[in-house]
């Protein structure tokens, strides 16, 4: 996990790149519609911003999280594009409005967070810095369909060190909400960052492995890129089921992208 000072920094550093994609849009371009089926540029920010009031809850009133968390558990297909639909109705100006103060809100409180406090999420409990971790992801994964629909080719950072993390501790995952049983063994996963340098995660001599890009991964485990699309390379069976399946997001399964030219 990266030090909390840090998480946060770059989460707002993120939240700051797409707000200049979307901060001069003119109405008609809210409206057009991303990679995401049914979702324009102002959904794909009225999600950001319904969820960071929803962090935003569960770290400073437990009960009225919890409230929020049924309307989960009883409409789970339906709660998220829900909340994105209420959001995107809006006007540009007012959204941009709500996702600035509600963005801004959540750095003040997780920043203010004793080390060691976690609060209650959708799935396990939450610590300041993962809370961070998590929303930088879907920062960067919603920019990313931001940048898709206006024809943007997003310059990739350090930042995206986050979201390989994530996706390498959500293996497990993938194959949790598609009921098959997890592989024992853990993975080795090098990628080649940004500047060039190495991110490794899992021991050197696992027999299970993927190697590559990134920025390829991460846009593999947030499913804006189909694995045929990807210079990654898996070795054992094991490895390419994973990347068949891999997400970093909690939620169920997703449909992921189609290969390019389908």
């Amino acid at each position: 996990m990266s030090d909390p000072v840090e998480v946060l920094d770059d989460l707002r550093d993120e939240s700051d790149e797409l707000d200049r994609l979307v901060g001069e849009l003119s109405e008609e371009q809210w409206r057009a519609p991303t990679p995401a089926p049914g979702w324009t540029i102002a959904h794909q920010i009225a999600h950001l911003a319904w969820t960071d009031r929803a962090a935003l809850l569960a770290a400073t009133d437990a009960d009225a999280f919890a409230a929020e968390a049924e309307k989960a558990v009883e409409a789970p297909d339906r709660f998220v594009d829900e909340g994105a639909e209420e959001g995107a109705a809006l006007p540009a100006e007012e959204l941009l409005a709500r996702w600035r103060t509600g963005r801004a809100q959540l750095q003040e409180t997780l920043r203010a967070v004793p080390p060691g406090v976690r609060f209650p999420w959708y799935g396990p409990p939450m610590s300041a810095p993962a809370m961070a971790t998590a929303r930088l992801m879907e920062t960067w994964a919603h920019g990313q369909d931001v940048a898709d629909a206006l024809g943007v080719v997003r310059t990739p950072t350090a930042r995206l060190r986050h979201v390989a993390w994530i996706g390498h501790r959500a293996r497990d995952y993938a194959y949790l909400v598609r009921g098959i049983p997890a592989p024992a063994e853990p993975f080795r996963i090098e990628l080649q960052a940004p500047d060039g340098s190495l991110w490794t995660y899992g021991p050197e001599g696992a027999a299970q492995r993927v190697t590559g890009p990134a920025l390829d991964f991460c846009l593999l485990v947030t499913q804006r890129l189909h694995r045929d699309d990807t210079a990654l390379v898996a070795e054992g069976e094991d490895a390419e089921r994973w990347l068949g399946i891999a997400q970093a997001f909690a939620g169920p399964a997703g449909g992921g992208r189609t290969p390019e030219g389908a």
